[in-house]
């Protein structure tokens, strides 16, 4: 554990942990050094020199952001001579940078723009240098322009530490610069279009393809919220002009490992305003959808649920907010009257898993045990949950994969070699893993508990007595690193929680430290629509879309495309003309992710705000309030009230038998693509889907 650290900067008592950067120290303390090439959480190296301080005792100033905090220390961070030196840096870079601000896009948040202001710096006093270095604008996501880099080499950085490693420094000195592998185009690249270069660019070489004139950021309403593309439920800001949407970068802050957002996540907002748009009722008439009003249509599906009652089925995608679940489990039991009611959570995790994951910051971990996943950026398959683990190990924690790669759901089944290997590396990030173990994962799990066991027979779990990794079996090597992890975090597929919290009843057992174990699932809010109940105690998810009700209730966009054989009558309630919503008698206009507001708890068990961005489209209501309008169709008026939300549920520890939990083995990929099929078809993120098809 780091010890605290006492010492004065610009006169200032300052403290903070051992191992403290002299940025972030002063940070602490309110205290800004000016820097170009420094992002917090990742390691400094120097390369702008502009964050030079003096400190007591040494001869000449210091790069802050690669010097370490020492007791006693004292720093001034502002004198004349690191004035001159600084303003002698801005100017030096502002002779190979355009000054074109009056129209840049970046103005008013350029950190290099605002240095030459507090610097007074209006042109370069050396020789004006002009590069013509080729713009890469062949992607609809990401605009490339070399010759406003500054070289801080901070998208390098960022690129390299999640493991996407796209970007490199080409040549030495004046004529350098960044560039894809062969200095072709993003999309010949290995490029995710993450964006996460995008975000970490403090100038105007790395932006938006589409930001040119549409607005300057100081227009903007900056709205803070999360993405529910998949399992992860990334922070987001979202920024907005005049009504409409655009663009949105991460939201998470600079320094955590959950600083990261794909390009659904970020690009996928142009299906809002797509033509697939539902922006009024529709009802069947012959073999047609026409627009009715919202009291024609709510009558309509008001009188067909309460004759079929307890037959009616309502199934629901597992990424509706709190509140509509809330409201929806209400509907149910109070207006309809049916038991019928599940969602597609049903379909990868079981009730416990979801109750009672731990509650997890992913930031502390120094050790991680991946168990049966295999979370990829590539396929932007959970890719949060595989660059945070990346990350992680980066900054020094150790990574533990069990897996079986020949049957587990989350080993991706397309961009493969000859070999059976795919972008990222063999089974995803087990090639940055510290222990590998391929294999059965339950039985894996029985063995490291039987191996913890001796352990502490042995009395080696002290940690007063060594053990030596390199002559000892994978087994024994993941136990040693059990023995010395303080902040130890499972992360496990579903069907293998029980097995894994056995590992939890072990350590705890052994008075070892306890490990968090988690559950991952697919969907964004599959831990809050478990905590509102919405869980199967009549008819399951499957039965119903596999025909088993008369009258079929659907919710937002679920993984179906064909009218279930047998239903008499199909209701679906969505944001966009989907497949199924194409065969409805009824079609609801539900509102989008940002036209909506209410909460969700994401996968590490976090209460979640989603903010309102923009009007939801047309006449479309969120599903809260139009299953409050239904209830009140149907003569049973429920209310909106206060809801508890419950993040963990303690249930008695017990050990379960070392297996893994059947039914639950839905493959990932197609899952995904399939709850984001109306974003993703919607977008210019077809234009991606097509450009890696034919890539393959």
């Amino acid at each position: 554990m780091s010890k605290p650290v006492s010492l004065k900067i610009d006169g200032r008592d300052v403290k903070v942990l051992e191992g403290t950067n002299l940025i972030d120290a002063a940070e602490s303390s309110g205290i800004h050094i000016p820097n170009l090439c420094y992002l917090k959480g990742v390691r400094g190296i120097g390369a702008c020199r502009l964050c030079l301080v003096e400190i007591e005792g040494m001869k000449a100033p210091v790069i802050a952001c690669t010097t370490k905090v020492k007791e006693g220390m004292n720093v001034t961070t502002d004198t004349e001579k690191i004035r001159e030196m600084r303003k002698f840096v801005i100017d030096l870079i502002l002779s190979m940078h355009p000054l074109d601000c009056m129209t840049c896009t970046k103005a008013g948040v350029c950190n290099l723009q605002q240095y030459a202001y507090d610097f007074e710096l209006k042109e370069s006093t050396f020789t004006r240098k002009k590069f013509g270095f080729s713009i890469d604008e062949a992607n609809p996501f990401i605009k490339r322009e070399p010759d406003y880099c500054i070289l801080c080499g901070r998208c390098v950085r960022v690129c390299k530490e999640q493991g996407t490693n796209v970007l490199d420094f080409m040549g030495r000195g004046v004529g350098a610069r960044v560039i894809t592998a062969m200095d072709k185009p993003l999309q010949e690249s290995e490029c995710t279009f993450c964006g996460s270069c995008v975000d970490a660019c403090p100038v105007n070489a790395l932006l938006e393809a589409d930001r040119w004139r549409k607005g300057r950021e100081w227009e903007y309403t900056k709205i803070n919220s999360v993405c529910l593309s998949c399992g992860n439920g990334c922070d987001i800001t979202v920024s907005t002009k005049d009504g409409s949407i655009v663009k949105i970068n991460v939201g998470t802050e600079d320094s955590s490992v959950e600083r990261y957002i794909c390009a659904i996540g970020r690009f996928g907002f142009d299906s809002i305003t797509a033509d697939s748009r539902i922006t009024a009722p529709l009802k069947r008439i012959g073999n047609e959808l026409k627009e009715t009003t919202w009291d024609d249509a709510l009558k309509i599906a008001a009188e067909k649920l309460k004759e079929a009652g307890k037959g009616a089925g309502i199934v629901s995608t597992g990424n509706i907010l709190n509140q509509d679940a809330f409201v929806l489990g209400k509907l149910a039991s109070q207006a309809v009257k049916t038991k019928n009611v599940d969602t597609t959570v049903s379909l990868y995790a079981d009730e416990d898993s979801m109750k009672y994951s731990d509650s997890v910051d992913i930031d502390s971990a120094d050790l991680i045990v991946a168990v049966g996943i295999n979370p990829s950026q590539w396929e932007r398959v959970l890719p949060a949950l595989d660059a945070g683990i990346r990350k992680r190990v980066a900054r020094g924690a150790k990574l533990i994969v069990i897996n079986n790669p020949s049957e587990s759901p989350y080993t991706p089944l397309w961009k493969r070699g000859a070999e059976g290997d795919f972008k990222g590396g063999e089974g995803g990030f087990a090639s940055i893993a510290n222990i590998n173990i391929r294999g059965d994962e339950a039985s894996a799990l029985a063995q490291v508990a039987k191996a913890l066991k001796e352990l502490a027979v042995s009395g080696q779990q002290s940690g007063s007595q060594e053990i030596k990794t390199s002559e000892t079996s994978p087994i024994e090597q993941v136990v040693a690193l059990f023995v010395k992890a303080q902040n130890p975090v499972i992360f496990t597929a579903p069907s293998l929680f029980n097995a894994s919290v056995n590992i939890k009843l072990v350590t705890r057992h052994l008075s070892l430290v306890t490990p968090k174990v988690v559950a991952v699932p697919l969907e964004a809010n599959a831990r809050g629509v478990v905590s509102m109940g919405l869980i199967a105690e009549g008819k399951s998810y499957k039965d119903m879309v596999s025909g088993g009700a008369k009258v079929l209730y659907v919710i937002g966009e679920i993984p179906v495309n064909q009218r279930p054989k047998g239903v008499d009558f199909l209701i679906v309630q969505g944001s966009h003309m989907t497949e199924i919503a194409k065969q409805a008698d009824i079609v609801l206009p539900a509102s989008a992710l940002l036209e909506s507001e209410g909460t969700i708890i994401n996968y590490l068990g976090r209460v979640k705000d989603i903010i309102k961005a923009i009007e939801p489209a047309g006449s479309a209501k969120q599903h809260k309030d139009i299953f409050i309008a239904l209830s009140k169709a149907m003569g049973n008026p429920i209310r909106e009230s206060k809801i508890k939300t419950v993040l963990e549920v303690k249930a008695k520890a017990k050990f379960s038998p070392f297996e893994k939990r059947e039914g639950l083995d839905i493959n990932p990929n197609e899952f995904i693509e399939s709850i984001n099929k109306h974003v993703i078809n919607h977008s210019r993120l077809l234009w991606l889907k097509e450009t890696e098809k034919v890539a393959v």
